[in-house]
């Protein structure tokens, strides 16, 4: 599970309460577990449900929201007490801490406050990364150029690579909502799709989340496109951002493997994503398609600096453009590039085995397993650190952006 913190909150008044949930709902870093308009019925809340932060606003009635304060501090001190209140009396915000309150802001609450409050409360929960900041969920957005290129390829070797190591816990979600193949690829059938999820997202917690998705032997969760093509219309892009959520909010990585169309869900996907990987090979309908598709994601910032360049079958005999030439016309470095290997690739994809079973010692897996340590945003496992000793040569497969 992911470090992205689960929230409960508590506030009699409904109009500042939904202001409460608008503004949660807006952030990434958190996921709303329950809401609750008594005082009195908190304490069973946080028991049922267990969040990390307990919100508690006090102005309905300041005193039982104290009592309330001091109740959670001492029977669920594994939730962190919040409290949220209009008064900005000195003897107030003491008698919050003094009951037990970790943080304390004045309403209405302004974002950066509310940041700064949710990432001490997950510093002290989680730790912090080698770079200073809490850990979260890294995810990860697979796309092609143009159709053929192996992205749906490159997104479940990636995520299979990623489920190997058991530090992780990945969630692949097939968003090309029209013609996804990743179960193929896993050889899975599926109980439950996109669609299933997507709308009872509000009535899912973290346990019924996975047992509504696909488990592979590799340990990575896959969340399928709708089985019927007339169902591919209700999922909407709103649905995504609750999905994308409470997906972030249960696991440690997140996958998309995106559909070729670029529609507003897999827009939603994109600018969620904490890396943007497009696959290409070297050929010029790639990369025509790549500097149309640039020129768009350079108008937003985020998409600017997230997206990385993949170069799929690297090294085919004859037929591409230099790497040199492609780089000159795309205006950006190659992030990385994956070997050919057409007889190993074709015997895992009519197989149904990811390449990390099917073939662990071939070149091609070493560079999956190269891109998703340097992307993964966590630590190798003993065995795969053991075996990357071995393989000195794969930094040869792989080229960081300058």
């Amino acid at each position: 599970m992911s470090n992205v913190l689960r929230l409960a909150i508590v506030d009699p008044d409904d109009s500042s309460r939904d202001a409460l949930k608008s503004k949660f709902l807006g952030m990434d870093i958190v996921w709303l577990e329950a809401e609750c308009s008594r005082y009195e019925f908190f304490g069973d809340v946080v028991e049922q449900t267990k969040p990390d932060v307990g919100v508690i606003a006090l102005d309905s009635d300041p005193e039982k929201g104290l009592e309330l304060v001091e109740k959670l501090s001492a029977s669920a001190s594994e939730c962190s007490v919040l409290v949220i209140s209009g008064s900005t009396d000195g003897q107030l915000i003491l008698q919050a801490i003094r009951a037990g309150a970790k943080e304390f802001l004045a309403h209405p609450v302004k974002i950066e406050d509310l940041v700064g409050a949710l990432d001490r409360i997950s510093q002290q929960r989680f730790g912090q990364t080698d770079g200073g900041k809490p850990r979260g969920c890294t995810t990860i957005a697979v796309c092609g150029a143009t159709g053929g290129v192996g992205s749906t390829s490159v997104a479940v070797n990636l995520a299979c690579s990623l489920a190997s190591n058991p530090n992780n816990s990945v969630v692949l979600a097939d968003l090309d909502l029209t013609l996804g193949d990743a179960d193929v690829f896993l050889d899975t059938i599926p109980d439950y799709t996109l669609l299933d999820v997507a709308q009872n997202v509000s009535r899912l917690d973290f346990t019924l989340l996975k047992r509504s998705l696909t488990k592979h032997s590799s340990g990575l969760y896959l969340l399928p496109r709708p089985v019927q093509l007339q169902d591919v219309a209700l999922i909407t892009p709103s649905d995504m951002v609750r999905v994308v959520g409470l997906l972030k909010a249960s696991f440690s990585h997140l996958v998309f493997d995106c559909s070729k169309s670029f529609s507003d869900v897999d827009v939603q996907a994109l600018r969620a994503a904490d890396y943007v990987l497009m696959v290409i090979q070297l050929d010029l309908p790639c990369l025509r398609n790549v500097v149309r598709l640039m020129m768009a994601f350079d108008e937003d910032e985020r998409l600017k600096e997230t997206t990385k360049i993949i170069v799929n079958r690297s090294g085919l005999d004859s037929g591409q453009i230099s790497l040199k030439k492609a780089q000159e016309t795309i205006g950006r470095d190659v992030f990385c590039h994956l070997p050919n290997d057409y007889r190993t690739m074709s015997e895992v994809r009519n197989n149904g085995v990811p390449l990390i079973e099917q073939a662990p010692r071939a070149a091609i897996t070493q560079a999956f397993r190269s891109l998703a340590e340097q992307i993964g945003g966590s630590e190798m496992s003993p065995e795969e650190d053991e075996a990357k000793k071995g393989r000195g040569w794969l930094g040869r497969l792989t080229g960081r952006k300058a």
